[in-house]
């Protein structure tokens, strides 16, 4: 009896050891034998799920040992959700992250650290990216994602009224002085026609703060937006307004958008993204593009969408692979391309050919050079909340209810009281 149950209790550990086994297996592995990943995106659904599957495809047949299970999510409901999964221990292993979300991820240890899969990768060199896109999903010196895809903003111009005022195309070489004497001469108040326009919004502002070589935090960290830097940006996007009258208010542009303004052919300098080539492709005038004008040097505004691998992951060169794959490979490009969905970072001029040909505008080249002078978008907690206040002060100063500097030093002590500092 005794042999009896010594033998069931083997028996009984058997199993045990077998269903552990077969449990730890069916983790890592598909009943194919293919290791599995799951990738979350938002940026694919509603409009490019078809994209998606081809470049899972392309990848699956370069990586016959990796079956990727796609997940998609609108943008609206995303974040959410992944919060809500990584807090569950239920990360997927690898997703979609803008850059203004990656920081924040990448700053709680959510991420998994890249560097060592990068430097062991044959398949994939930096120099196959624009450094500074590569560089952007970097934190803390170590690389926690890939660049995806970008967008950015430049400088649209309508050739027919500069040649009207008889005033010379902007040039990469331009500086607000000579942006602002162009519009000068271009501004016809008399017919509606303004010289140029930019938002007085805190997302504009950054930027223009960048052109002059100031920041809304320093290098710590630490409050620096009452700065002498910050406060001539601030008053050149507000003279242009109320001073020079050459950009138009928002009572002057009476509920039209100011791209609106320029279709109609009623605006010279327009600085918005490059997301509007398709809506102004068949204007009755003709346009281009050029970068932006600086003053202490050039800054541009950088969109951008990476993908990271969880750090809970157990499949983690895997999901490198992919998040490799869709950042680098030739072929995801070329489909991103054809497709119009965002632009790739790559640096391969013959697989951008085909976007760099087509116009107008004539010089595409310039949504790339733009990418040597990025900016990118302050990420600190309580973000929302700054934005906020910031847009309200400056809707003051364009009523002319505070002068900028008046401004400037009540975002100081609000940033401080928002931030804790």
């Amino acid at each position: 009896m005794k042999k009896i149950n010594f033998l069931l209790g083997a028996l009984f550990l058997v199993l045990i050891s077998l269903v552990g086994c077969s449990s730890e297996s069916d983790d890592n592995e598909s009943e194919s034998g293919k290791t599995e990943i799951t990738y979350y995106s938002f940026s694919a659904t509603p409009d490019y799920e078809e994209e998606l599957n081809e470049m899972v495809a392309a990848f699956e047949e370069k990586n016959p040992d990796i079956k990727v299970n796609v997940e998609l999510a609108p943008f609206a409901d995303y974040f959410t959700s992944l919060q809500t999964r990584i807090a569950g221990n239920e990360a997927p292993d690898v997703f979609e992250l803008n850059y203004e979300n990656f920081v924040q991820y990448a700053s709680k240890g959510t991420l998994a650290d890249l560097t060592k899969f990068i430097k062991e990768d044959k398949n994939f060199d930096p120099s196959m990216l624009n450094e500074h896109a590569f560089k952007a999903y970097q934190y803390d010196g170590k690389q926690y994602g890939m660049v995806e895809s970008f967008s950015n903003v430049v400088t649209f111009y309508n050739k027919n009224l500069f040649d009207k005022a008889g005033v010379n195309y902007p040039t990469a070489e331009w500086t607000w002085q000579d942006e602002l004497n162009a519009a000068k001469k271009i501004t016809d108040l008399e017919n509606n026609v303004w010289g140029t326009y930019a938002p007085v919004t805190m997302n504009e502002f950054y930027k223009i703060a960048a052109q002059n070589g100031g920041s809304i935090f320093d290098e710590n960290g630490n409050v620096n937006i009452n700065s002498p830097e910050n406060l001539e940006a601030l008053e050149y996007m507000i003279d242009k307004v109320i001073s020079h009258k050459v950009s138009p208010s928002p009572a002057d542009l009476s509920g039209q958008t100011p791209e609106d303004l320029f279709k109609s052919g009623k605006l010279a300098i327009l600085h918005t993204g490059i997301w509007m080539f398709d809506a102004f492709k068949d204007l009755p005038f003709e346009w281009d593009i050029q970068l932006e004008a600086g003053n202490t040097q050039k800054a541009h505004h950088f969109f951008a969408n990476g993908i990271a691998v969880s750090d809970k992951s157990k499949h983690k060169e895997a999901a490198y692979k992919f998040a490799s794959f869709m950042s680098a490979d030739e072929e995801v490009a070329k489909i991103r391309i054809e497709s119009s969905w965002e632009l790739p970072a790559i640096n391969n001029e013959e697989i951008l050919a085909p976007y760099l040909e087509q116009t107008p505008p004539e010089s595409r080249k310039v949504v790339f050079e733009a990418l040597n002078s990025l900016v990118l978008p302050p990420v600190v907690e309580d973000w929302s909340k700054i934005n906020d206040v910031t847009n309200e002060e400056f809707q003051k100063a364009l009523l002319g209810k505070k002068t900028p500097k008046e401004v400037l030093e009540t975002l100081d002590s609000k940033y401080s009281e928002i931030l804790g500092k």
